[in-house]
C-alpha cells in the first residue's frame, strides 16, 4: 500500500513518535509510507533522520494556505489512504480529500484521552469524512463510543508497540557508569515530554519528601522545563535532568523505579510500556488508558493523582521491598510482551489500512 501520514504539531512526544516507529515497521514490510509536516515540526527533522520520507507543508493552522498545499499534493500524489494524527491536520485532510472527491479514505489516529467535541462539525469529521478511527488505547475508543456516539465497529483501539527484543532489563551498574550516575542511590525516573499534565511536579515534591538517598532522573524536554528547574532547586545533587534522549533504554536500565504520575490526556503511554519491558518496577496513576496495563499490586502500584503523598509512599515502599520490586518488574514485563509488541502494532495497522481501502 501507498500510506501517507499527517501531522500538524510542531511538539515531540509519543505521538510523533508513534508515526515514525509505525512508518520504518511498514516500510520495512514493503509498504510505500511518507510524512507530510510542516517544515518547522521536529518531527520532520526526525522522519529525515530515521530514513522515513518527508514532504514539508505549511500545514501547522487552520487556514487557507495549508489546505490549498495539501490539496495540491493530496491531487499530484495519488496514494491508498491518509493517516490523520492531529486536529488541524485532520481538519485540512478532510476537506481537502472532499474537494478532490474523495480519492482515497481517511483514517484518523486518536493518540489522547482528552474529550472530543460532540457538535455537529465533528459529527461529520468522524462519522462522514472518515472511514476508519484508531486510537491508542481502550478507554477513548470506549468515550468516543458512549460520549460521541461513534459506531465502535469503526473504531479499532492499537497501542504502540514495542519491541520486546530489545526494551529488556539490563545491567544498572554498568548503565549507571555510562551515564555518570551514582551507583550509591535509590534513582526514581521518568521519561516523558516536559508538559503540565504528566505530573512531574508530583514527582518532584514526592523525592523531595523523601531521604537524600533517593535521587530522581527526569528524562525529556517540553514547555514545563523552566518551572520544573524551579522546583528541583533546593534539591542540588539529587535531580539529573538530561534531556530528550535518542536512546532511552540505558536510562531505564539505570534506575530502581519508574514513576509515572499523569492525571491527564493519556492513551497507552510509550515509555511506561518501555519500562515495563524492561523490568522495571512501575509507579503510576490510571489516567486515560493507563490502566488497561498498570493493574494496582499485579503489574504496578497505582496511585491517586495529582497526590505527591501517596506517590512518595509507593516509591518508599518499592525501595524498601526488593521483593516487591522483583515480583512487578517480571509480571510486567510478561504482560507487556503479551499485549504490546511491535509486530502486534504493525499487523493491526496493516489491517486496518486495507480495511479502509477496501470500504472506498
Amino acid at each position: 500500500m501507498n500510506i501517507v501520514h499527517t501531522e500538524s504539531s510542531l511538539g515531540w512526544g509519543g505521538q510523533e513518535i508513534r508515526i515514525l516507529s509505525e512508518s520504518e515497521g511498514l516500510i520495512s514490510r514493503g509498504h510505500r509510507v511518507g510524512l507530510l509536516c510542516p517544515p518547522e515540526a521536529r518531527v520532520h527533522e526526525e522522519a529525515r533522520r530515521r530514513g522515513v520520507p518527508v514532504t514539508a507543508l505549511p500545514i501547522g493552522r487552520k487556514n487557507l494556505r495549508g489546505f490549498l498545499a495539501l490539496r495540491r499534493w493530496l491531487r499530484e500524489n495519488p496514494c491508498d489512504v491518509v493517516n490523520t494524527h492531529s486536529s488541524t491536520d485532520s481538519w485540512l485532510s478532510a476537506m481537502a480529500l472532499k474537494s478532490l472527491g474523495r480519492p482515497c479514505p481517511l483514517v484518523r489516529t486518536r493518540h489522547i484521552s482528552a474529550a472530543v467535541p460532540t457538535g455537529a462539525a465533528t459529527r461529520w469529521l468522524y462519522r462522514d469524512a472518515t472511514a476508519r478511527i484508531v486510537t491508542t488505547g481502550e478507554s477513548i475508543k470506549a468515550a468516543l463510543v458512549e460520549r460521541n456516539g461513534l459506531d465502535a465497529a469503526r473504531i479499532a483501539s492499537v497501542p504502540t508497540g514495542i519491541d520486546e527484543a530489545r526494551f529488556r532489563p539490563g545491567d544498572r551498574d554498568a548503565a549507571r557508569r555510562a551515564l555518570g550516575l551514582p551507583l550509591d542511590r535509590t534513582l526514581v525516573g521518568i521519561v516523558a515530554t516536559l508538559r503540565s499534565w504528566k505530573g512531574h511536579r508530583y514527582l518532584v515534591d514526592a523525592i523531595g519528601g523523601l531521604p537524600d538517598a533517593f535521587g530522581l532522573v527526569i528524562v525529556g524536554d517540553g514547555p514545563q522545563r523552566e518551572a520544573l528547574e524551579a522546583q528541583v532547586a533546593s534539591l542540588s545533587g539529587r535531580v539529573w535532568m538530561p534531556g530528550n534522549q535518542q536512546d532511552v533504554l540505558p536510562w531505564l536500565h539505570a534506575l530502581d523505579v519508574f514513576a509515572l504520575p499523569s492525571y491527564a490526556n493519556e492513551g497507552v503511554p510509550q515509555a511506561l510500556v518501555q519500562a515495563m519491558m524492561s523490568g522495571l518496577a512501575c509507579v503510576t496513576t490510571d489516567a486515560g488508558s493507563i490502566g488497561e496495563l498498570a493493574l494496582h499490586e499485579r503489574t504496578a502500584l497505582v496511585v491517586a493523582r495529582q497526590d505527591a503523598t501517596a506517590l512518595r509512599d509507593a516509591i518508599a515502599r518499592l525501595a524498601t521491598d526488593p521483593g516487591l520490586r522483583a515480583r512487578l518488574g517480571a509480571a510486567a514485563r510478561e504482560f507487556c510482551v503479551a499485549r504490546y509488541s511491535y509486530g502486534a502494532m504493525l499487523d493491526r495497522m496493516e489491517a486496518i489500512y486495507r480495511d479502509a481501502c477496501d470500504r472506498t
